[in-house]
């Protein structure tokens, strides 16, 4: 198990960091006072973890409970562990912290009566300084756009993880055009140019599942040019997607009923996209409705 500090600046990027490591796989707990740390590193070493990863936000929204004290207790107790803590420090420049609150109209966890948003990063620094210090990572995001500031922390979460990234998971729905779109896709084909089964009485009441239909499906040309032109799509699309950092796919596939041409391509394209380490699901969200409908009409 690898285990990441978060901490930095209130306003520098901390929730949004946190956000797109968990995106990543890691299992996070945001807020965490300091003395909690090393109980919950031992708890994660005798638990049976999923994740390869563990982010601990830390920072001064914990009040008392994150002094100057409870910080270099934190880093004393770090030096013991068995499995090393890497810190992850977000910093960025005051005036961009400012100009950060301004725009959001929050309060900066130090601000109380008396004290002013200046006067607050500059306690905040004061405080934070000992991880700053020791942080392994050190990002300014004074100037970075979040989408730089995701693409960093990919690579420290890859970093000594061998380059291994969490595969992107893709569900692959068929549907009936008749019965509506799924909602949730991200991109639709529509296969009702294809062939149809449905007219051919030895094939209408079985399903895309059935061989019979699926050979019937797959064997025409006109599918074999158009599965290797999707393949192509695909093939150029996923690796974008995983560079804007999307985890989750929808595909949906639809024919005119959801039971035959959709559901024959959507097990189809679910077997490339197993070919190249994607985690997937195949749902044939209409198949059932149809054969349903076929035991009650003569």
């Amino acid at each position: 198990m690898r285990y990441i500090l978060l901490t930095g600046m209130s306003g520098a990027g901390k929730t949004l960091a946190l956000r797109g490591l968990e995106d990543l796989g890691a299992f996070c707990v945001d807020n965490l006072p300091p003395s909690m740390v090393p109980g919950l590193i031992e708890s994660c070493e005798h638990a049976a973890m999923t994740a390869s990863v563990a982010v601990f936000s830390v920072d001064v929204r914990s009040g008392m409970l994150f002094d100057a004290q409870n910080v270099y207790r934190l880093l004393r107790d770090m030096q013991k562990l068995e499995q090393p803590l890497e810190i992850v420090f977000l910093e960025a420049a005051d005036e961009v912290l400012l100009e950060r609150y301004k725009e959001t109209r929050r309060e900066h966890p130090l601000s109380s009566d008396g004290v002013g948003l200046p006067e607050a990063i500059s306690r905040e620094r004061a405080l934070l300084q000992p991880l700053r210090e020791t942080a392994d990572h050190l990002i300014d995001t004074t100037g970075m756009k979040p989408k730089a500031l995701l693409a960093r922390l990919r690579e420290i979460y890859n970093e000594n993880s061998g380059g291994a990234e969490q595969p992107l998971r893709v569900e692959v729905i068929s549907f009936g055009f008749k019965r509506g779109l799924p909602r949730q896709a991200d991109l639709v084909f529509d296969v009702r140019f294809l062939p149809n089964p449905f007219y051919i009485p030895a094939l209408c009441r079985h399903s895309g599942l059935d061989s019979d239909v699926r050979d019937f499906v797959l064997n025409h040309e006109v599918t074999r040019t158009f599965l290797q032109k999707t393949e192509d799509l695909l093939a150029y699309l996923l690796p974008h997607y995983r560079e804007e950092g999307k985890r989750r796919l929808v595909i949906a596939v639809g024919c005119t009923g959801g039971a035959h041409r959709s559901v024959a391509i959507a097990e189809a394209l679910s077997a490339i996209l197993r070919e190249w380490d994607c985690v997937v699901q195949t749902e044939h969200r209409d198949m059932v409705l149809e054969q349903a409908r076929w035991v009650r009409e003569p």
